[in-house]
């Protein structure tokens, strides 16, 4: 069995306005060396596959049709074996 760890982020280039709103509430409670906050998700994604290299390829294959929006989010992941 292997553990896929998943990373989405929106797009150096897509306004992120979640992550402003975060900023501004950190900075409201005396954070203020923050400079900015960018939100995403995490995903953990446990599969059965063959191997290592497998487990990869239907990750990459989740990403790019559900997990991640292509147009305005870049990904990466890790896989682990359990």
């Amino acid at each position: 069995m292997y553990l896929a760890k998943v990373f989405v982020t929106l797009k150096p280039t897509v306004s992120d306005p979640q992550g402003r709103t975060v900023a501004g509430g950190l900075k409201s409670l005396g954070f203020a060396s923050v400079a900015d906050v960018r939100v995403g998700k995490y995903l953990e994604v446990r599969l059965q596959e063959a191997d290592k290299a497998q487990a990869e390829s239907k990750v990459k294959e989740m990403c790019e049709k559900l997990l991640a929006n292509p147009v305005i989010e870049q990904y990466r992941f890790e896989v682990v074996e359990l």
